[in-house]
């Protein structure tokens, strides 16, 4: 009965996603808000709660993550990330500033004190990944030119949780200075180990997974993938810079069979990922922080934005990538919600969990939004501009914007 109840339960969760998914199609729009408000309506204190398939949907939501970075990785080789990550790391330092103290800010303008405001400066300091590959993905921009500023940014943010996250686990746990350096450089030593292997041995890796049947390549990549993601969870470091990095060592007919094979299964787990969130979310308790959490997400999608849009400038891209690029970095999701967890599990302020949670909520909905019409926007106010000027200035001042975007632009 319970195993019958299970499959009823997970049936209904698919098929309302498949019929979400139609729906934003149909506008041309990115699936993933629905699937949230799916989730919501699914979990605790929603319509329809679940009472049987929780802990698979929670194990389908860590795979869902683990693929999408997979996938991110997969479109692009160990010399293309070192390369970003080189040119791109100002951008991570701008990145930080002007993201993660608004969080801390706000929790110290709160009075939660100095753990707390590290707690919520990471939250509102990390985009998700995970949302924006699917949103890129679903926008068709993974070939456009700000994309690479994009997945640099993202990488950066992702490689910092490496460092990050145990830091802030030795601050909620109150260790000392010297377990807390320990767990830091075991978790150091293991993202630079994998990199190195990345880097040194991505063609021995592919030509290992590479084969001619499409099963056998689906399984090999699959179990290196959630083998990587696994031990470098163990060891403190995300499994989703695992992930990413193995798609990174992939190159060749073994990345190109690997993303044709494993595209469906990550639209399956990444929809369920979105879900997931939902499901954990009680609406009840958003309601009370609601004003705050907009406040900070009003400001950190600014902030966000422009980031982007300065990270794209410096990289030389023309002016439309750059408000793709910001829009692009807007949703949080996966990281943050972890890190909050945290907090939550320390026993951190009880009005943490609920404030991370409406900001990333909100966030997470805008942020595919944003990406969609951050670009048409930004470009329908600048013509604005433009049409105000005298007509014969504007006419002078208009040929090279339009020459310049279309050389530029993607």
């Amino acid at each position: 009965m319970h195993t019958a109840t299970t499959f009823i339960e997970l049936g209904g969760i698919i098929l309302v996603l498949g019929l979400l998914g139609r729906l934003a199609g149909r506008y041309q729009q990115s699936p993933i808000p629905l699937y949230l408000l799916g989730g919501l309506a699914f979990g605790h204190g929603g319509l329809l709660p679940l009472s049987h398939s929780e802990e698979f949907v929670a194990t389908g939501a860590e795979i869902g993550v683990i693929l999408l970075l997979l996938m991110l990785g997969l479109e692009y080789t160990a010399t293309d990330l070192v390369t970003n990550l080189k040119t791109q790391y100002p951008a991570g330092i701008v990145d930080f500033a002007l993201n993660a103290l608004p969080g801390a800010g706000m929790a110290l303008l709160l009075g939660w004190g100095p753990v707390a405001a590290v707690v919520l400066a990471g939250v509102t300091w990390i985009s998700s990944s995970g949302v924006i590959a699917k949103v890129l993905g679903d926008l068709g921009r993974l070939g456009n030119r700000e994309t690479p500023v994009i997945l640099s940014i993202l990488v950066l943010e992702d490689l910092a949780m490496a460092v990050y996250l145990p830091i802030l686990t030795a601050l909620l746990a109150g260790v000392g200075l010297v377990a807390g350096s320990i767990t830091l450089a075991v978790a150091l030593a293991t993202a630079g180990a994998v990199l190195f292997v990345a880097l040194r041995y991505g063609r021995l890796i592919s030509r290992f997974v590479s084969h001619d049947d499409p099963e056998k390549l689906l399984l090999v990549v699959l179990g290196l993938t959630l083998l990587v993601a696994g031990l470098a969870q163990q060891l403190q470091v995300s499994a989703a810079v695992g992930a990413f990095l193995v798609g990174i060592a992939l190159s060749g007919e073994a990345a190109e069979g690997a993303h044709t094979l494993l595209s469906p299964l990550r639209d399956l787990f990444a929809a369920v990922f979105f879900v997931f969130f939902g499901l954990n979310t009680d609406p009840a308790s958003i309601p009370p922080v609601l004003l705050p959490a907009a406040a900070l997400a009003v400001v950190t999608m600014l902030t966000k934005v422009a980031t982007g849009y300065w990270a794209a400038r410096r990289a030389g891209i023309g002016a439309r990538g750059r408000w793709r690029a910001g829009g692009a970095l807007v949703a949080r999701g996966e990281f943050s919600i972890v890190i909050a967890g945290l907090a939550v599990t320390a026993g951190i302020e009880p009005e943490l969990g609920p404030l991370a949670t409406a900001y990333v909520l909100l966030l997470v909905i805008l942020g595919p939004l944003a990406a969609r019409w951050m670009e048409p926007i930004a470009s329908r106010l600048t013509r604005r501009q433009v049409v105000a000027l005298p007509q014969q200035a504007a006419g002078e001042a208009e040929l090279p914007a339009v020459v310049t975007a279309r050389t530029t632009d993607r």
